[in-house]
């Protein structure tokens, strides 16, 4: 694996390969001293054309504890305030011995560009661009969503599993998520059924290619949607930063159709199974998903983020050196 641009790109094994090395780098985390010395003398540089929290700390943090140097740019106060090109800025880091680039950037097919143009020659990982693909996002949802099916089924350990047999419902803004589009990919090759609730507004018009290609349900009535007893339900945000128009009347009607109130809250609890919530973040509580949900042992949320420092070390391991998951499991992480 060269580069990590699409979650497409990924096969069943390829995809399994990862969420065992995450395990694995998840393990070495509970030790008292939790820094590998794996990509000591490597440097990562996280290229962050948009904002982000979770996304740029959990990349440096996942860096960091495999000892590389970590260089953190960002587009606002660089001299791409002056007109400076994609291009130009890679190599001029490129130039500083950088070993691998992360990037972020407000355009879909940025990173790709960045990997496939010839500018430079290092692994390119892409961190979210546009409204196209967020991988690593989908990765750490799909390591959280196995160890979720691990507990619930009584197995010691998620290792070499996939997802088959679960029902994941992604719920919200799908026409401007980059986070639907590959957890749609992955969770797929990866077993799941994946269904999207939306309003019609909030759906993109090449939804019909899904439900032939990857076999994507599609609801309009989210209590329609969690009568059908899903296995976990995962809230997006309302992107009203991509947004030039209006997509339904109001914030309270929006809460009131397809937002997981109280009320919604209580139905899933009632199923037999304890259903995982999950969000990618941030949270708008009392729009998407209330406080109840939110907070609930069954919420995911902050394991997510916590897995997304594993995924995002297995991803940079799996990048950056020839190593496996089987000799990470054997002890050997050099």
């Amino acid at each position: 694996m060269k580069h990590l641009l699409s979650a497409q790109d990924l096969t069943h094994e390829e995809a399994v390969m990862i969420l065992d090395t995450a395990e694995a780098m998840a393990a070495t985390q509970r030790h008292a001293v939790k820094k590998l010395p794996t990509l000591r003398g490597k440097t990562v540089v996280n290229l962050f054309f948009e904002d982000s929290t979770r996304t740029r700390l959990s990349f440096e943090a996942a860096a960091k504890r495999l000892s590389a140097d970590v260089i953190n740019f960002s587009a606002k106060g660089s001299s791409v305030s002056k007109g400076e090109s994609l291009k130009d800025t890679a190599q001029t880091l490129k130039a500083i011995a950088a070993d691998a680039f992360v990037i972020r950037h407000s355009a879909s097919g940025a990173p790709q560009r960045l990997a496939e143009a010839g500018w430079t020659d290092i692994p390119v990982l892409n961190a979210g661009d546009g409204t196209h693909a967020h991988p690593t996002q989908a990765l750490l949802d799909a390591v959280s969503l196995r160890q979720y099916k691990a507990e619930r089924d009584g197995l010691d350990s998620p290792r070499g599993t996939d997802l088959s047999g679960m029902r994941v419902l992604i719920v919200g803004d799908i026409l401007h998520s980059r986070v639907a589009r590959s957890n749609l990919w992955l969770l797929t090759t990866l077993g799941a059924q994946v269904v999207f609730v939306a309003p019609p507004t909030l759906l993109p018009l090449n939804t019909a290619s899904w439900v032939e290609e990857a076999g994507v349900e599609i609801f309009h009535d989210f209590d329609e949607a969690i009568a059908t007893n899903p296995d976990a339900v995962m809230l997006l945000r309302i992107q009203k930063e991509r947004m030039r128009a209006a997509y339904f009347p109001s914030a309270e009607e929006y809460t009131e159709l397809w937002g997981l109130t109280a009320e919604r809250f209580a139905t899933l609890q009632a199923q037999p199974q304890p259903v995982a919530i999950l969000h990618p973040g941030p949270m708008n509580r009392g729009l998407e998903i209330c406080t109840e949900a939110a907070d609930a042992t069954n919420s995911w949320v902050l394991r997510q983020v916590s897995n997304g420092v594993a995924l995002r070390m297995a991803v940079l391991y799996l990048l950056l050196t020839d190593g496996s998951s089987a000799k990470l499991y054997a002890g050997d992480e050099s």
